[in-house]
């Protein structure tokens, strides 16, 4: 068992950050591509097509960490077709990959599957991986199917993790972006603001693969938010003064209605309240890098960004 890192759906915000990061650290670095794409240094690419097996199952062999990123993004229209698409390539991409690790002669070590806070209710009220609540529609059924699928087959030796991931904040490609060119452009909250956003730095994302893989008994599903989720108005406000900005005008739920569509994506991701909280990352004795949006805000907006 050696420094390798399989990361299927490495393409997007998330398997960059872990890609980079992991390579920084000498890592061997594979990433699962639907496109054959040439090797930059450490990182090396394996075609696949998310949904049966073949030669780039081979290296799963000996990995010490199995990163799955896989599915269609979610800021879409919740038309039919993306309904179907968003659902099937999460569970074809995370079934397949079952079928290839119980194949595994050396199968890794953790397997680390990407899963949503959005499974939890609508909620002003802290929901944790022991008491918290199951929602409702169609975002929460897609969670629960995704999951079920996940811990569907128990492999010898392959430790799993469902990651519950927030909204992680990065400098580029992540859902941060529109929020700071709203903030700079002097919108004060969106919706009624009361609803609260549970988020987690990207340096805290990292930082939790990296406790994950160091801590054997961390297996099953773990919230990946920050512990002191914040409402809209707080959030807008924290990021207008990160950026200097002091106008603030609300954004009614009508027009925020009316932009999401122009958009093409939907309301419930800044709409929903999520207050997620990752009690079982703390109880393990994990330690956030950024607990507060304020500093976690000023870090991403004033210091000069290199990634």
């Amino acid at each position: 068992m050696h420094n390798k890192l399989i990361i299927a759906g490495g393409s997007g915000f998330l398997g960059k950050l872990a890609a980079t990061h992991f390579s920084t650290l000498g890592w061997d670095v594979v990433i699962l591509s639907r496109k054959a794409y040439p090797s930059k240094g450490p990182i090396r690419y394996a075609q696949w097509n998310g949904s049966t097996l073949g030669p780039w199952q081979q290296e799963l062999e000996g990995a010490r960490l199995l990163l799955n990123l896989s599915g269609k993004s979610v800021d879409c229209r919740y038309t039919p077709a993306n309904r179907s698409e968003i659902l099937l390539s999460r569970l074809n991409s995370t079934r397949c990959l079952s079928q290839a690790v119980a194949a595994c002669q050396q199968p890794p070590a953790l397997w680390i599957n990407a899963s949503s806070a959005t499974w939890y209710r609508h909620a002003h009220t802290p929901q944790d991986e022991a008491a918290g609540e199951m929602g409702e529609g169609f975002s929460v059924e897609v969670v629960e199917e995704w999951e079920r699928a996940f811990f569907a087959q128990r492999q010898p030796g392959v430790r799993k993790v469902a990651l519950r991931l927030g909204f992680v904040l990065g400098p580029q490609e992540s859902a941060f972006v529109p929020l700071k060119l709203m903030a700079r452009l002097g919108i004060g909250r969106l919706g009624p603001g009361t609803q609260y956003m549970s988020w987690l730095h990207q340096q805290d994302y990292l930082n939790m693969l990296q406790f994950l893989l160091d801590t054997p008994a961390a297996e099953g599903v773990f919230n990946a938010t920050a512990p002191h989720p914040v409402r809209n108005r707080h959030f807008m406000a924290a990021l207008r003064q990160a950026l200097g900005q002091p106008l603030a005008l609300p954004l009614p739920a009508p027009l925020l209605e009316l932009g999401s569509w122009l958009i093409r994506t939907e309301t419930e991701l800044v709409l929903k309240s999520r207050y997620v909280v990752p009690r079982r990352l703390q109880a393990l004795g994990y330690r956030f890098a950024y607990p507060q949006i304020e500093e976690a805000l000023q870090q991403l907006t004033i210091t000069p960004q290199t990634s």
